[in-house]
Parts: structure tokens; C-alpha cells; sequence
């Protein structure tokens, strides 16, 4: 439901933009050949909106919460709309005489201060359709636990989601008192059908799977007239978080979900794309390179490049290259979890840390095969044998090859605990069930985000 209804918001904002076009042609040009002036700006103008298209995804306007407050929303359509038209400035400077003949310097001007106001309006008219409570898909819950209490909470303060629940069916449980107020709470199962028509529910979720509790599938059998959709709670809460709970994980999740001939499909292809990628990143960050190494050298004493191991697919020892961002003697006493403000890292690795220059040289070890552009972050292995005693489930993140950055990365760029890396499992084991092209260019247009705002680490 979430993809749809960003898709929906999608699609409004090319209907929005060329609508914008066809009333800045009007405004500029009037009537007068209005076929041969829109013929003639369609094409170079399509390829801005696609530009633009880029930007908006990149600064998370897809995002649905984006829609929850007005001001950040004025704010993010104001400075991508503004980085939108340096871009179209510059690409109609290099393609104008070229692709085209138009000058369309005024109907750039006209057409982002429309764009502005009508992308504004349609947000407004799609965040108010999100959050009205006639839309929101009624699901109702069987069984509370954590993660159900978690989720419920999400879903009631985040009413853009578009899900309402409506109730929740428990036995017995201390935590009930954790729930919002108007969650109703139902302690006989045999009302389950009468509940979901009077509430016309569209959904059950359930912390047991009715294979293992005969009473809860008897129940369900009975609603099945109804045409409700039924989900297991970690599939759910994977649907509308973007992550796994691995606390409600077994290890048949992982038999009945990573298809291995459609992994080595997918893998084959990735593969190339992954070398084919690091060629073209490694050759256009050469520049980059003496740069770089001068500023780590004159900034403190020490090698240039650093090395160290990291686990490797199937926890292969790999040998992964930066560039130095801490002092030599970082770890005189062993290894360390880097913790916000370290003061292990010199003043030129603050900045290549936040802007991920210092992981430019493992484009070697994507180019060697050893690393992926998209995956797992690469963790040492003395932390994956300490965090595996902790966290289940831990090792299973080296079922694909560490990336350069990856779904974990772009969500939680920080990572300094035990807590920490479990959240970040969460999301490797999401990338790791759902891994396609899609979700890879969707990570490498946020890294670009990461990259450009310095929120790195």
C-alpha cells in the first residue's frame, strides 16, 4: 500500500509539472501557436522533469513522512526546486544549438514559480487523502508482544501510512497498557468474525502463525467469506518499517524466503553490474585521489591508506582499503566500536568520513570481486564473533558480499552499540530478502544524499 501510494504521488507531481509547462507557455506566449511552442518545448523540457524527478527522490520527497509537516514541505520543494533549475540552467546552456533551438530562459523562471505552488497544493491535497481516516486500510491484530506494540504505535501516530487499527485481540497481556486509548481490545477470539463486519476490517495480523495455534486458525477459516488479507506480524511490520524483526524471526524465515536459485540469478547479474560500476566510479574518482592524499598526509603523520580486515560473503577474511581518517594509534588497545565525535579521527577524516571519500580505494575490492556497490556494511571479525553471541541471527548477514553502501547505511548511517548493529541487521536481512535493481538504484540516488549533505560518519 505504501509503494501504490507513492507511485500515486508520482505520478501527480508529472501531471502537476506539465501542467506547470502548459500554463507557463499560456502566461508567456499566449494562445498564438500554442501547438508549435508546445511541440518544441515537450522534449527538452521532459528531460528536466526527469532530472528534477531525480532530485525529489534523492531529498526524500517520496518519502510519505514528508507529507506530515507543511513548513519541512515549503522548505524541501523550495531548495530541490532550486537545485532543479541550476541543473536545467546548465543543461539547456550545453544543449542548446545542439538538441534544440529554444532559449527558454523567461519560461524556466515562470514555470518554477508554478511548479512551486501547484507540486505544493497537489502534496497538500495528497496528504490530506493519506491521513483521513475514510481511506485507511482497518486491520486488526491477534496477540500483543513488543514488536506489536511497537507497530501498533507507529501505525496511530503516523496516520499517513494509511492504516488504521481498529482493535486488538488478546487473551491475557501486560502490555495492553502500552496501547493508545482508542485501540479496542477484544479477550474472546470466537468475536473475531462479528468484529471484523461491524468494523469492515480489511486485514489481520497475527503474532502467532495460525499453524501453530489450531484456535486462532479456526477462527481465521471462519472469516474467510469476509475476503480479508492475512499477514504474519514480522511480514507486516516488514511492509511498513522497511526492516525485519529479528526478534520474531525462526530459521524456517529464512528457508521460506531467500529462494536460492533466484538469489544466483539476481547474483550473476549484479555481479557484472557491480564490476561494470566500480570501473566507472573508480575512474572518475582519480582526481580525487592526489587530492585526498595530500590532505591525509599533511594533516597527520602516518600512512596514506589503511587496511584491515573485514568479513567477507560466507566470512571470507577480506582485506578492505580506505583512506586513513584516524591516527596511528587509534587502537593501541585493541579494536573499538568508533563512537560519535571520536577524537581517534584527525580533522581531515571528520570530513572524508562524512562525505564517504575515505571508502573511494575499496573500489579495489569491488573490482576484485571481494566487495559489492550495493550490500552489507563490511564489519570486522572480531565484532561479528562478539555481536553473533548477542544478536541472533547475526552471522546470517554474510549470506551476500559486503557493499560499499547499502539499505542498512542510508537508514541508519550511524552505528556505535550492540543496539545499533541489531537495527542495522533488521534492515541488512530487508535488503538481503528483497534484493533487485530497483532497490539498488533507489540505495546508490540516497548514498548520493549521504554523500552531498555530509551526514556520514
Amino acid at each position: 500500500m505504501n509503494s501504490a501510494k507513492k507511485i500515486i504521488i508520482l505520478i501527480g507531481d508529472i501531471a502537476v509539472l506539465y501542467g506547470a509547462l502548459a500554463i507557463t507557455l499560456v502566461l508567456r506566449y499566449g494562445q498564438t501557436g500554442a501547438t508549435d511552442v508546445w511541440g518544441s518545448h515537450i522534449l527538452p523540457f521532459g528531460i528536466v522533469f526527469l532530472i528534477w524527478l531525480v532530485v525529489f527522490f534523492i531529498d526524500s520527497l517520496y518519502d510519505l513522512k514528508t507529507l506530515r509537516s507543511r513548513a519541512e514541505l515549503l522548505l524541501r520543494l523550495a531548495r530541490d526546486l532550486a537545485i532543479g533549475g541550476v541543473l536545467a540552467a546548465v543543461f539547456f546552456y550545453f544543449a542548446v544549438d545542439r538538441l534544440f533551438t529554444i532559449r527558454p530562459q523567461r519560461v524556466l523562471l515562470i514555470i518554477l514559480g508554478t511548479s512551486f505552488v501547484l507540486l505544493y497544493i497537489w502534496r497538500i491535497i495528497a496528504s490530506l487523502a493519506y491521513r483521513s481516516s475514510r481511506l485507511a486500510e482497518k486491520i486488526v491484530i491477534i496477540g500483543l508482544n513488543e514488536t506489536a506494540v511497537e507497530l501498533i504505535n507507529t501505525l496511530s501516530s503516523k496516520a499517513e501510512l494509511g492504516y488504521k487499527v481498529s482493535g486488538v485481540f488478546i487473551e491475557n497481556s501486560n502490555l495492553s497498557n502500552k496501547l493508545p486509548a482508542n485501540i479496542k481490545i477484544n479477550h474472546d477470539l470466537s468475536n473475531l468474525r462479528s468484529f471484523c463486519q461491524a468494523n469492515k476490517i480489511d486485514a489481520v495480523i497475527s503474532t502467532t502463525h495460525p499453524r501453530q495455534d489450531k484456535k486462532i486458525m479456526k477462527h481465521l477459516f471462519e472469516c474467510l467469506p469476509l475476503k480479508l488479507d492475512f499477514y504474519e506480524l514480522p511480514h507486516f511490520y516488514e511492509k511498513v518499517s522497511g526492516l525485519v524483526p529479528v526478534e520474531e524471526l525462526e530459521q524456517v524465515w529464512f528457508l521460506e524466503n531467500l529462494n536460492p536459485k533466484a538469489r544466483k540469478r539476481f547474483g550473476i547479474v549484479k555481479n557484472i553490474l557491480d564490476w561494470l560500476m566500480g570501473l566507472i566510479l573508480f575512474t572518475g574518482s582519480l582526481p580525487l585521489w592526489p587530492i585526498i592524499a595530500m590532505a591525509v598526509k599533511i594533516d597527520s603523520p602516518g600512512p596514506i591508506l589503511f587496511k584491515q580486515n573485514r568479513s567477507g560473503k560466507n566470512g571470507k577474511i577480506i582485506k578492505a582499503i580506505k583512506f586513513r581518517s584516524m591516527r596511528t594509534d587509534a587502537e593501541a588497545d585493541g579494536p573499538q566500536w568508533a563512537t560519535r565525535n571520536d577524537p581517534r579521527v584527525t580533522r581531515v577524516g571528520k570530513f572524508i568520513r562524512k562525505t564517504r571519500l575515505d571508502e573511494i580505494p575499496q573500489l579495489f575490492n569491488v573490482l576484485r570481486g571481494e566487495m559489492a556497490v550495493i550490500g552489507p556494511r563490511p564489519e570486522r571479525p572480531e565484532f561479528i564473533e562478539q555481536l553473533e553471541k548477542q544478536i541472533p541471527f547475526y552471522r546470517e548477514r554474510l549470506l551476500v558480499k559486503p557493499g560499499l553502501t547499502g539499505w542498512a547505511q542510508i537508514n541508519l548511517p550511524y552505528g556505535e552499540s550492540v543496539e545499533h548493529a541489531m537495527q542495522k541487521l533488521q534492515y541488512d536481512l530487508y535488503y538481503i530478502k528483497n534484493q533487485s535493481l530497483v532497490l539498488d538504484i533507489s540505495i546508490i540516488l540516497k548514498t548520493i544524499k549521504t554523500v552531498l549533505s555530509g551526514v556520514g560518519q
